[in-house]
């Protein structure tokens, strides 16, 4: 399993999305809470990490995948509380992320079709390209893995600590 900051060894995918890192308005992303246990930018980097490593295993767009991946997320509201008249979070938020996006960086047709349909499946937005469904796949992976870690956590110490009660 890949540790939270792995990334920071990996020198290719530092040196592709470093400019972004560097942004304020990415770092910001620290300050929101995203899926319970972790916050924004956390997750923003987990998806973009994980997806450049399978677009690059695939050998596919992996610089695209890594930047977009780490833009897909890029809203400054608590989606639990905030409602729009125009749709649901998962339908306004690529879009909020989209246009953040292109204030900070130039996007490719890729980095766009990325950030738009990463919500596929809860939306019916079909990405176009395999990069744009890796960064979708892996999203839902990680929302999955970090709102249940702290569950998982706990139960493997329940389990470990009966274990090591038994052979007592």
């Amino acid at each position: 399993m890949r540790t939270q900051n792995e990334w920071k060894s990996d020198p290719q995918y530092v040196a592709i999305v470093q400019d972004l890192l560097d942004q304020p308005a990415v770092q910001k992303l620290a300050n929101y809470t995203q899926h319970h246990h972790s916050n924004r930018l956390q997750h923003s980097i987990a998806v973009s990490y994980d997806s450049y490593r399978i677009a690059k295993r695939w050998h596919l767009d992996y610089r695209s995948t890594a930047r977009a991946g780490l833009l897909h997320d890029l809203f400054y509201y608590d989606w639990r509380t905030t409602k729009f008249d125009l749709g649901s979070h998962a339908f306004i938020h690529p879009r909020v992320a989209l246009r953040n996006a292109e204030k900070i960086t130039n996007l490719n047709a890729k980095e766009r079709d990325i950030i738009l349909k990463h919500m596929f499946g809860a939306t019916l937005a079909l990405p176009r390209y395999m990069e744009s469904l890796i960064v979708s796949l892996v999203d839902d992976y990680e929302a999955e893995h970090e709102f249940f870690s702290p569950l998982r956590s706990r139960i493997e110490d329940r389990f470990h600590k009966q274990s090591v009660k038994k052979l007592s």
